[in-house]
């Protein structure tokens, strides 16, 4: 018997390493970057955290080559850093190196109960840019993630000379909420709804949002990705309930239109005409008016989260902006 079980564990291994190497062998080359080299053998951290002036942990990510040129990413609400999943990897293929951090209260940062507004977004981000001494990035910002790039590079990263080029993905900016100066905006209620979705229950709110308006799985020509709605998910429990409950009035009512008029390095425009929320009309377009060095891109029937349903446009057309 003892012999029996060592020639079927050998045979385990044996077929392991084989299914192993044959599935190796399917995938792309430029799928995965090949090893950092480690020269003065001091390891290269892909990750870590940073301590804010007032006392808030934030989570980052950094991968590939220290002298390669940053693109960091900045997520939406109620998400994570792991939200760049795809970007991050496909980036890294190419050469650069990649950042991203999870905003204070959300992901694994801390669930501060405080300083959950845009200003403080954007300290947080440039505290993360600064540890690292990041320098010629690129910053890209999705939804709630765009008016934490505006402040960023308006605030300090333009200031500071650490910033090349900007993207604006079916960003926030110049702001949601419909006031007198801003006709075009949502109405409270709209906001006040999200509120006392995510405070009666969270987890149920979340769940129909991702099956629904967010990637347009609601849409009778979309095919709901159960992993992608799990992820969503996923992504919004491990954050803090106040945080994000906070969060929705920094991303409806802060005014960035003063913001976007005081950048003036190229930024790239994107949305989706079919983003159920955050209406295109009165986000890329303004957007892409009240830059100085802006062009706009709007896709024929995109969601809100397109960055994950339609990568294979996406990414290509982001390295392109890059290079270019």
């Amino acid at each position: 018997m003892p012999d029996m079980m060592r020639e079927i564990s050998r045979r385990a291994v044996v077929i392991g390493v084989a299914t192993a190497a044959a599935a190796a062998s399917l995938l792309p080359t430029a799928a995965f970057a090949s090893p950092l080299p480690n020269p003065d053998g001091v390891p290269r951290m892909s990750s870590g955290f940073i301590k804010t002036k007032d006392g808030v942990d934030i989570f980052y990510k950094d991968w590939g080559a220290k002298a390669a040129q940053p693109i960091v990413f900045h997520h939406g609400w109620p998400l994570s850093s792991d939200d760049w999943d795809t970007q991050m990897l496909y980036f890294l293929a190419e050469g650069y190196r990649v950042v991203a951090h999870d905003r204070r209260g959300h992901g694994r940062s801390s669930q501060a109960d405080t300083g959950n507004d845009m200003d403080h977004y954007a300290a947080d981000a440039s505290a993360v840019a600064e540890h690292l001494d990041l320098r010629n990035a690129v910053h890209i910002g999705h939804s709630t993630g765009g008016g934490e790039v505006a402040r960023y590079v308006a605030k300090f990263g333009q200031p500071q000379g650490r910033v090349a080029k900007m993207v604006l993905v079916s960003a926030v900016p110049p702001m949601m909420l419909k006031t007198a100066s801003n006709p075009g905006g949502l109405p409270m209620s709209v906001f006040d709804g999200l509120r006392k979705a995510l405070a009666d229950n969270r987890a149920q709110f979340y769940l129909d949002l991702a099956s629904g308006p967010f990637y347009g799985f609601n849409r009778p020509t979309e095919k709901l990705s159960q992993g992608v709605v799990d992820n969503w998910w996923r992504q919004g429990m491990m954050g803090a309930a106040l945080a994000h409950y906070d969060g929705i009035k920094a991303f409806s009512e802060t005014d960035q239109t003063p913001d976007l008029k005081a950048i003036t390095v190229p930024t790239l425009v994107l949305q989706g005409d079919d983003d159920q929320i955050v209406p295109y009309e009165n986000a890329a377009v303004l957007q892409a008016k009240l830059l100085k060095n802006g062009t706009l891109k709007i896709y024929k029937g995109y969601p809100h989260g397109m960055l994950t349903t339609h990568a294979d446009v996406i990414n290509p057309d982001l390295l392109a902006f890059v290079k270019g």
